[in-house]
């Protein structure tokens, strides 16, 4: 079955806030379905969101934003980790891989994730404290995510 996302899950993936996302439901750029009171998003509705010109420039931005953000704090006071996962994927390995890092950054409160899919192709990064980035990296990669 098809993982279905709230509001919460795509401001993690594209680091909109739930207002902009509220927004672009009422523009019609993002279409999903209320079921309990909550909004509910399909992969495909993600993709379709996800590749709409307006909206894959603001994702292209924030993307770029979480590794400037990184580069740019030359005052950390603790170790920190930026980390850029490009992978190949079909678009069910793609929700899987989205599926697990957001489940992931539910409990993880120090760290940025950014995750795009575009034809055939993932990109994840995760930036925040080195041994949290660290720890949901390992466990990514002890995960099976083949088709």
């Amino acid at each position: 079955m098809d993982r279905k996302y709230n509001l919460n899950d795509l401001a993690l993936m594209t680091g909109f806030t739930t207002r902009t996302l509220r927004n672009y439901l009422n523009q019609g750029l993002l279409n999903g379905e209320k079921a309990n009171g909550m909004w509910q998003f399909s992969d495909e509705e993600v993709d379709r969101f996800f590749s709409e010109p307006f909206v894959k420039e603001g994702l292209r931005i924030k993307r770029s934003g979480v590794v400037f953000d990184f580069l740019a704090d030359r005052r950390k006071n603790a170790a920190r980790t930026c980390v850029i996962l490009d992978l190949p994927a079909t678009r069910k390995k793609g929700s899987r891989i989205s599926a697990f890092f957001c489940d992931r950054m539910s409990d993880a409160s120090d760290i940025t994730f950014n995750y795009g899919w575009d034809n055939g192709h993932c990109r994840v990064i995760l930036s925040g404290a080195a041994d949290s980035v660290a720890e949901i990296t390992k466990a990514y990669y002890a995960e099976d995510f083949d088709d």
